[in-house]
Order: C-alpha cells, then sequence, then structure tokens
C-alpha cells in the first residue's frame, strides 16, 4: 500500500477492481480486458501480497514461488518493473529473462535467488535445459498476452512449461482477444475459473480519437510528412508492417529533419533498449516500430500512434492504437490507407463496431483502385519471376568468382 501511495495510485481500474479480490481469495482467473486497462497491477499486487504473506509466516530460504510468461522482451521488461516498482518495500526479489542477449547476467542473479520470475518462452525452456531453473516450487502461474503468444508460434513452448509446473498451483490467464484456440488452451491450465471481461472483446478504449487517410501506395511517405508538420505530434509511435520498411521510414523521416528511431526483432536487445530510453525521455520525436512493440510497451501518456501501414489482422489494430489512451489518458490514432489495405480497413471497422473519422481535405487522396484478384496474380506471377532471375544471376556471378555459396531462393 504504500508503493502504491508513492505512485499516486488512488482508484483501481476496472480490471483490478474485478480481478484482484478472486486473486486474493486464490482462485484461478481467466481474464479478458483490452490492452491499456491496468492489467499488470491487477495480478502483479495480489501475486506480491500472497508471497509477501506466505514469506512472513514461513521464514523459509528464498525459492522461485511465482512464474509470469509473456511473448515479448519489451513486455518482459515492463512486468518486471512494475513488480519491482509495486513490490519495493515487501523484501521480495523478482528477475526478467529473455532471450537475444547473453545469459550470464541473468544466470547470475537466478542463482542469487528470487521469488518471482519473469520470462519468455524461449529462454525459460533453455535456462530449464540447461538446469537453471526448476519449476518444483511454483504457487503462483502468470500467462499473459495469451492470444499474441499463440500469433508469435510459441504454444508448443508453453505446453511444455505448463507440464513441469506443479498440479497443485494458482493460474491466471489473460488475453486480449479470446478466439477458440485460446478457450482451448485456457481450459488445459485453469482449474475452476472465475471469468473477468472489461468491456467488449477486442474493443478500442473509449478515449482515443481515431483518424483514417485514403492515399496512394506512392504517395505515403509524402502524406506522412505532412501530418507530421502539426507540432502537436511531439512523440509519435508509428507502425510499419515489416523491419525493412521501419528502417525506410526512418530514413525517409531523417531526410526532412525528423528525428526517428526504428525498433524491431532485427535490432540488438541493447540498441532497441536504447531506442526505447530515448523515446521516452522525448530526445526522439518518433519511434518506428514492426509489431513487436504493438504490446508491452508503456510509454506514459503517450497520445499518438500512427498506422503508416495498416495491418492484415484487425486485431492488431486494436493493440497499436492501445499504446495511447492508457489508463484513462486521450489519445489520437492516425491510419494511412493504400487501395490495397481497403479492405483491412472493412475489417478492422467491423470487428470495433464503428467507422473510422475520414479525412477528407489533403493534398495526398487516394485517386487509384485496389488490384482485380487477376491483376493480383499477375502482379505476384512477376515478381516471383524477377527474383528468380535475380538469384539465378547472383548465383552465376559467385559461382564464376567463387566468392561466396549459392544463394537459395
Amino acid at each position: 500500500m504504500k508503493a502504491l501511495k508513492e505512485e499516486k495510485y488512488t482508484e483501481p481500474t476496472t480490471i483490478q477492481e474485478k480481478a484482484i479480490p478472486l486473486i486474493l481469495k486464490r482462485n484461478d482467473v481467466l481474464g479478458s480486458a483490452q490492452t491499456g486497462t491496468g492489467k499488470t497491477a491487477a495480478f502483479a499486487i495480489p501475486i506480491l501480497q500472497h508471497l509477501f504473506l506466505d514469506r512472513r509466516q514461513g521464514r523459509r530460504p528464498r525459492q522461485l514461488k511465482s512464474l509470469i510468461i509473456t511473448p515479448t522482451r519489451e513486455l518482459a521488461i515492463q512486468i518486471g518493473d512494475s513488480f519491482s516498482t509495486y513490490g519495493k518495500f515487501t523484501g521480495l526479489k523478482n528477475t526478467v529473462i529473455f532471450g537475444g542477449v547473453k545469459q550470464g547476467v541473468q544466470v547470475k542473479a537466478l542463482q542469487s535467488g528470487i521469488d518471482i520470475l519473469v520470462a519468455t518462452p524461449g529462454r525459460l525452456l533453455d535456462l530449464m535445459d540447461q538446469g537453471y531453473i526448476s519449476l518444483d516450487h511454483i504457487e503462483y502461474f502468470v500467462l499473459d498476452e495469451a492470444d499474441r503468444m499463440l500469433d508469435m508460434g510459441f504454444v508448443h513452448e508453453i505446453k511444455k512449461i505448463i507440464a513441469k509446473l506443479p498440479a497443485k498451483r494458482q493460474s491466471l490467464f489473460f488475453s486480449a482477444t479470446m478466439p477458440k484456440n485460446i478457450v482451448e488452451l485456457s481450459n488445459k491450465i485453469l482449474s475452476n475459473p472465475k471469468k473477468v471481461e472489461v468491456s467488449p472483446v477486442s474493443s478500442t478504449a473509449e478515449t482515443i480519437q481515431q483518424y483514417l487517410y485514403y492515399t496512394n501506395k506512392d504517395s505515403k511517405k509524402d502524406l506522412i510528412i505532412h501530418i507530421l508538420k502539426d507540432p502537436k505530434l511531439d512523440q509519435v509511435l508509428l507502425f510499419s508492417r515489416t523491419k525493412h520498411g521501419a528502417d525506410k521510414i526512418v530514413r525517409n523521416l531523417k531526410k526532412k529533419n525528423i528525428s526517428s528511431v526504428a525498433i524491431h526483432g532485427d535490432k540488438q536487445q541493447n540498441q532497441r533498449q536504447k531506442a526505447l530510453a530515448k523515446f521516452k525521455n522525448r530526445e526522439i520525436r518518433v519511434m518506428v516500430a514492426t509489431d513487436i512493440a504493438a504490446r508491452g510497451i508503456d510509454i506514459d501518456k503517450l497520445k499518438y500512434v500512427i498506422n503508416y501501414d495498416i495491418p492484415n489482422i484487425a486485431e492488431t489494430y486494436v493493440h497499436r492504437i492501445g499504446r495511447s489512451g492508457r489508463a484513462g489518458e486521450d489519445g489520437i490514432a492516425i491510419s494511412i490507407c493504400e487501395p490495397e489495405e481497403n479492405a483491412y480497413v472493412r475489417d478492422i471497422e467491423r470487428l470495433i463496431k464503428q467507422k473510422i473519422q475520414k479525412v477528407e481535405k489533403h493534398p495526398f487522396p487516394q485517386t487509384e483502385k485496389p488490384m482485380t484478384l487477376k491483376e493480383k496474380k499477375a502482379f505476384e506471377k512477376e515478381k516471383n519471376q524477377r527474383k528468380q532471375e535475380f538469384y539465378a544471376s547472383r548465383n552465376k556471378q559467385q559461382q564464376r568468382t567463387g566468392t561466396k555459396r549459392s544463394y537459395r531462393r
């Protein structure tokens, strides 16, 4: 309570108000809540309470009692920070482990003794296989962002981890969306769970204003410069569909003297953390991210999110724009749509059950039409043919010079 008072937490969010009493009564919980609703505190606070009282009563040596699994490094770090903040006066210790960095520091933290472990699935299994981690004493287990976990292909890793957990435990399962495969997975993890649902599944926060610009594919780079001429957009999280696209956007923005940085899976972890820190401190105006950052990046009072590319999965749109308008703050989400993405916008509007406000007056309106199915097939055929010709030419050249191995498609 002292730590929460320091953080100026006075009123619980809806997910906290519903989930905390159930978790304190040691129920398993199946939680569905949109991003930015205060979900981390909803499970971290009661887990800290349990562990603090258990430790005070037992006076036993420090053992790993709580495990939180999450899909991305950024989200793992954020959750670890939350446990450190809320638990600063409890004497409990937590650490975070994830891939993409050397394991030495993480192993040292584990060996010093911890109560709470926040982990991504791959590194957790790796360190378990090496004998550095045992799950024999886990009493509190959390699977966070379960739908994202399955989207990223972690289902087999999750099943391996669950198989190593004690049968007697309290399990908490949180997901922003609840498709059939998520419900099936929750049935394998939870025992007679209490359900907590906050707002309709896959809805956007009411505090986020949404705007849509229709333009042509070749006009996107000019339109984004036009949008960023507004000085009010002083801190912008901008989403690109691909890593290559993110780097290209950054190069274009820098040409116009707009400070920007890219964050995606090809960047080393220390580069990603440095970029995120600069963005949070407002040293960088625009952070261009792929969907690795769609969840798990919590930037205090971030107001502006821009979709440079419309996501082809409607739920991803909800997660992206949910980076703004968090914890009741105002947010503005801007989406730039080229002709081939028009259908994605219709899917998104069906999902969120509302029309996104169209910006009519801007210098780069959409004049082209989406390709027909026949045109798309012809385009893909030509693209694949050009790719084959390129690799064939490259292979011949390198075989002549003997420089490198043959390229494969």
